[in-house]
């Protein structure tokens, strides 16, 4: 049996490919290596059954190319894919960025499976599909309107749509995972990541973006990539949307921002903004449902607290001393 990743070497996309081969399994990666680090995929286990390829995952004929190829000496029992911009301030900047990197990777994904006869389908998608409905509107897998406020969202919302498109006349089954903020190591960008480098390039004060007043789910990587593969293994539809995140209210960004203070530059000075929201596009707060998560068997250890002081100390360690 093998997987393909694609965008395997990134931030989520390592850990799951670390998981796959300890099951002893073949993966093949695929990324761009925009996000993701090759040092990522050097580190793991099992590497003679690892292969990797840099490539551009929106090329639908370079997918198919390399699928193709492998799947002749590795049979592939299913695609995970993975990668998208996750840079949402660039995305807004230039939509080209989420139209390929977030949406033309998953029609080229698509395509290259459709031709390939392979039929199942697992998708990193994100709580950014609901747009902005305030905390006190819990977000139900089918919670609606679904109206996105940045071109990432978008995009993710379009790539739900052509996964279901796929589901009605060819693809077996799929896997659509709605991440929360997700945080913890080997960290590529976030909140926490900017703020120990703000605090390491400036240790005596800390510049927040927005007014610190924003409050999201956090759940932590290695939790996240847990639920994705118990979800895969438990959920027996032909599609099954799933939200992943702890059942909780959330933190502010002034508690992070004060935590990672306390961590990294004790006594430095946290100079808030004055907006409600960090960045165009930025979600400020909302909360997630995760009933139908924990109705199938699954349930975070951390809530969203515990989470990101954890991913503190792994971030700060990762970073090194100012």
């Amino acid at each position: 049996m093998s997987t393909i990743i694609i965008g395997g070497a990134g931030f989520i996309g390592s850990k799951l490919t670390r998981c796959f081969l300890e099951q002893g399994q073949h993966v093949l990666v695929i990324d761009n290596l925009c996000r993701g680090r090759r040092e990522f995929l050097d580190a793991l286990p099992c590497r003679q059954q690892l292969t990797f390829i840099q490539a551009d995952a929106s090329d639908a004929q370079a997918v198919l190319k390399i699928c193709a190829e492998y799947h002749t000496r590795f049979p592939v029992a299913a695609v995970w894919h993975m990668a998208a911009n996750s840079d949402i301030p660039a995305g807004i900047a230039d939509a080209s960025v989420d139209l390929r990197d977030t949406f033309m990777t998953t029609y080229a994904v698509l395509e290259a499976m459709k031709k390939l006869g392979l039929k199942k389908l697992a998708f990193a998608s994100s709580s950014a599909v609901y747009g902005d409905h305030g905390p006190d509107v819990p977000l139900r897998e089918d919670s609606g309107p679904f109206l996105p406020i940045s071109n990432y969202g978008a995009m993710k919302l379009a790539s739900e749509a052509l996964i279901s498109a796929a589901a009605e006349s060819w693809l077996d089954q799929a896997w659509i995972f709605r991440f929360p903020n997700v945080v913890g190591v080997p960290a590529t960008h976030g909140v926490i990541l900017d703020f120990v480098r703000k605090l390491k390039a400036a240790p005596g004060r800390l510049d927040v973006l927005g007014n610190g007043t924003q409050q999201k789910a956090y759940l932590h990587a290695d939790e996240l990539v847990e639920a994705m593969l118990f979800i895969a293994d438990n959920a027996k539809e032909r599609i099954n949307l799933y939200n992943i995140g702890p059942d909780d209210a959330g933190c502010r960004v002034a508690d992070i921002a004060a935590a990672v203070v306390e961590r990294v530059s004790p006594g430095a000075k946290i100079l808030f903004g004055r907006e409600g929201r960090g960045w165009v596009g930025d979600v400020p707060k909302f909360r997630y449902c995760v009933d139908k998560a924990a109705k199938l068997g699954w349930k975070p250890r951390f809530s969203s607290l515990e989470a990101v002081r954890r991913a503190i100390d792994e971030i700060a360690h990762q970073e090194g001393p100012l």
